[in-house]
Order: C-alpha cells, then structure tokens, then sequence
C-alpha cells in the first residue's frame, strides 16, 4: 500500500514453509508494482504463520487483520465471516474495527476452503467451477453429511455410484458447509451490515446460499483472500505514521 492505496498484491500457495511462502508473495507483490525491497518501509505479517516471517516488524493476528481489513472496504460492515482455507471465523467488530467478539472453527475442515477442494477433487471439476454448478440443481440437492468432512467425502463417493448428478451433488456438499456455518454466525449475533473474507467467498454457491438462508445481501471486497493482507497493511502505515 501506499498513501492508503492499494498497488499491488502478490499471491502464492503457502505449503509448509511459512517464510518462504511470505517472501515469495512479497517478491511477487514488488515486482508487480517496480518496487524493491528497500522500498517497504513497514511490514505486519498476519496468519498462521505470521511469527516465521523474519523481515516483519510486527506481528497481528488475521482476526484483528480482516476485521480492519474488511472495514477499509465496506466502513459499515460490523458482522464478518472469514472463510479460509484452513478455518472459519466470525468476527463482530465497532466502527473503528475493532473485535468485539469472535467464534472459530478450527477443529473441523467443514466450513472452509480444504472442504471445497475435496469436494472438486472428487467431482473432477476445477475449483473455481463448482459454485455455479451447485446453483444449477438437476434433481434437487443429493444428501451429504454436514458434520464431517471424511463422511461426506464417503457420501459424495457413494452418490457418484449410485448416478447422482454431479451438479446435485456438489448443491447437498454446499447445502452442508453453509448448514456448518450458520450456528456460528448466530453464536456471534448478526447484523444487516455483514461481509464476507477469505477464498471461499469467491465460490457464488456458497455466497448465494448463506444470503438466502441469512435473508441479507453479503459486502464482497473485488479480492476477498486479500482482506487479512488489507488489514495488515493498514496496521502497518498506522505503525509508521505513530
């Protein structure tokens, strides 16, 4: 960012080396906008992995990140949902950004991006496909089990033998990680103003499901995987400027 804009992003697969994932996005995120890395003049790293970035000059965690992240975007916003690949958040926040109260799940892949992409491994389809195919249902949704992602790769195997339709199948997998996703919602307390973070926002099955069963019109920023980074940014020119 600069002078409270974006430039540029960079983005990579984060694997298991959490500082060579962040280097290599910086990198890609300099050489994107002509930059070098004497450029940077603050860096705040959040994430799982945000302690094993060496060239950080402060730490924050992706709660307080998307929270800020989010408002930057949408400075109505008070309710989010952060869904990424690995877990799901919702944060309720004030008008300043700040976390007021936040329920995780992290004990359970249903609910996030490594669900979806089981899913779309089984199915044979792109990731970024079966979104739009869950909406366009065939027969009616196919019954996948909601609280557990191995049973429900189990169930989706079972439906693909017994001749589902592929486009059925992926709306009773969607029509599950939305159902996984709603009691926490409600544990935070919702409110008209609410957004939505992470990749998984990018899957329109998922968006247009949780807006119907929400009754409400979710903020999507342009680049959702982006909000955490936003976020941190901001944080970071906050630091510089005190």
């Amino acid at each position: 960012m600069r002078d409270g804009n974006i430039i540029s992003l960079g983005i990579v697969l984060t694997g298991a080396d959490s500082t060579a994932a962040a280097t290599e996005a910086l990198e890609l995120a300099l050489k994107n906008a002509g930059l070098k890395f004497d450029d940077v003049r603050y860096t705040v790293s959040t994430g799982y992995g945000r302690v094993n970035v060496p060239f950080a000059d402060k730490h924050i965690t992706e709660i307080s990140c998307h929270a800020r992240g989010t408002l930057w975007f949408f400075p109505e916003v008070r309710t989010i949902l952060d869904m990424g690949g690995q877990d799901c958040k919702v944060i309720r926040c004030d008008e300043h950004g700040r976390v007021a109260d936040f329920v995780m799940n992290d004990k359970c892949a249903a609910g996030t991006g490594r669900y979806l992409e089981r899913v779309a491994k089984y199915v044979k389809l792109p990731l970024n496909e079966i979104g739009e195919r869950s909406l366009q249902i065939v027969n009616g949704p196919s019954p996948v089990d909601s609280y557990c992602t191995v049973f429900a790769e189990n169930d989706i195997l079972m439906l693909i033998r017994e001749g589902h339709h592929i486009n059925d199948i992926l709306a009773g997998a969607i029509e599950a990680l939305t159902d996984r996703i709603i009691p926490l919602i409600r544990r935070v307390g919702l409110t008209p103003e609410f957004s939505i973070s992470g990749g998984v926002a990018k899957n329109i099955g998922v968006v247009r499901r949780l807006e119907e069963k929400l009754s409400l019109k979710a903020f999507i920023a342009p680049d959702p995987q982006f909000i955490g980074a936003t976020g941190a940014a901001l944080f970071a020119a906050a630091s510089l400027n005190t």
